[in-house]
């Protein structure tokens, strides 16, 4: 095996070597279910799809655990505005966020955990971080003392040498390298949720809630710990120090995290109209296969810049690999094989795989595919792709899409966007300046299924909507 990764611990691209051989414990941190999520959070769960993926293709066994976060700040302010129970507030979210992964086919992990449901082992946790002198108590909460763990800092590379002792945070998340003293307990509040526990009332931190259902579910050490960036610090950092003083193991080997998506060039932010979830996608008439393509072409470690123009390259890219699907299926092929095929299947299908194995480079990956796909396209129309060179094109497109999954089209499919729509009408034209009738009509026939009507005029192709 030849898979590596870029590790933000040690800052560096290393061979992949799991603890135990054949198996690897992966913890990634989920959704906080205070709202939809959008598609900048969707980059991060295509991203632990892909992983989980390139994995299963080195023939890993996964035991992988992804938090549902249902209970934290936003979400108790949230619940108490609505006159909702947490429960029922978070319980459509969940679903929600469930639905929508089910939806971009990312393959569920082998156990999700809800914060909710481990409230008493993260208060035996808290007990024994007391226990061994690495908190302190203020108004009713408890807090982690950061100067008891010495590398504090080593995942964000920051040095906090010069932090203020003492200072301390509530909230759960608060502004980049701005080290204080995080809350592990908080202390009840009237008409807030709260638990009674060994250590007393109150409901549990942010931070807590991963380190405790990591370690209960996967052990003291984990083989991969992934993210967004955004969670480098302070979220991860704060995982490290708890966990490692709790066990006084190594928490994690291997940490990834996926960069920002930004959309068109900036922030998303709802105050900037610039903000979407997969709903909204979908109502303008996109499929999930394009949005899952999109978030999966651009390597996780790059800036994602989400645009609708992108949207539309990404559905012209899945017409082009079904369009040759259905031309391997269809054409009529004389006898034999080329053999420069044949050696050009067998090079994309290695590019393809080492492409994925050095750090998930998606991008590489997809250039090996679309070259093979070019040149098996110009052999068919110039006949000289063989019979014999269906089962190797074959098995290229299954291996590319048993990772990227989006040449099935979706059970909604018959919702076709106005970009899908020029996109079909492009590929006709090309067929028919082919002379490849047989697909010029077949594309006809799919649009009037998804109600559209084509009309051929001398000022060129009309189309509307039955």
């Amino acid at each position: 095996m030849a898979l590596r990764f870029y590790n933000t611990l040690t800052q560096q691209v290393q061979l992949f070597t799991p603890i135990e051989p054949g198996s690897v414990r992966m913890y990634t941190c989920g959704p906080t279910v205070y709202d939809y999520a959008h598609i900048g959070n969707f980059r991060t769960f295509v991203f632990y799809d892909l992983l989980r993926r390139v994995l299963h293709l080195n023939g890993l066994k996964l035991d992988h655990v992804m938090n549902i976060t249902d209970v934290e700040d936003k979400i108790i302010r949230n619940a108490v505005a609505q006159g909702k129970s947490l429960q029922e507030y978070t319980d459509t979210y969940t679903k929600a966020f469930l639905d929508d992964c089910a939806t971009l086919r990312l393959e569920r992990p082998e156990r999700i955990a809800r914060a909710t449901e481990h409230i008493p082992e993260m208060a035996a946790a808290i007990a024994k971080l007391e226990r061994t002198g690495h908190t302190y108590r203020s108004d009713g909460s408890i807090y982690f003392k950061i100067s008891t763990f010495p590398s504090y800092g080593k995942l964000s590379h920051n040095d906090f040498s010069g932090m203020v002792s003492g200072a301390r945070v509530d909230v759960d998340t608060y502004e980049k390298d701005d080290a204080r003293d995080f809350a592990l307990w908080k202390a009840p509040k009237p008409g807030e949720p709260s638990w009674t526990t060994e250590i007393g009332e109150g409901r549990p931190g942010w931070h807590i809630e991963c380190s405790v259902m990591a370690i209960e579910f996967l052990g003291g050490t984990l083989d991969i710990h992934a993210g967004g960036v955004d969670l480098i610090f302070p979220h991860h950092e704060n995982e490290i120090a708890q966990s490692e003083a709790l066990t006084s193991q190594p928490f994690a080997y291997y940490w990834l995290h996926s960069e920002f998506l930004l959309v068109d060039g900036q922030k998303m932010s709802k105050s900037l109209g610039n903000f979407y979830t997969l709903r909204d996608i979908f109502d303008r008439g996109y499929s999930a296969e394009s949005v899952r393509y999109l978030l999966a072409s651009v390597p996780y470690r790059k800036g994602l810049n989400f645009t609708f123009e992108g949207l539309k390259s990404a559905t012209t890219a899945i017409e082009r690999l079904r369009n040759f699907s259905f031309r391997l299926g269809s054409a009529k092929l004389s006898e034999g094989r080329s053999e420069a095929i044949e050696e050009h299947a067998v090079r994309a299908q290695t590019e393809f795989r080492a492409a994925l194995d050095d750090d998930l480079n998606t991008a590489e990956a997809l250039a090996a595919v679309f070259e093979f796909v070019r040149e098996a396209n110009t052999a068919l129309d110039a006949g000289t792709f063989g019979a014999g060179n269906v089962v190797s094109a074959t098995a290229l497109l299954a291996k590319f899409d048993s990772f990227f999954e989006v040449l099935r089209p979706s059970a909604h499919a018959d919702q076709i966007s106005d970009a899908e729509v020029d996109v079909l009408i492009e590929e006709r034209t090309t067929a028919k300046k082919a002379r490849n009738f047989a697909r010029a009509d077949q594309v006809r026939a799919e649009l009037l299924e998804k109600g559209v009507v084509l009309e051929d005029t001398k000022d060129g192709i009309r189309w509307k909507r039955k």
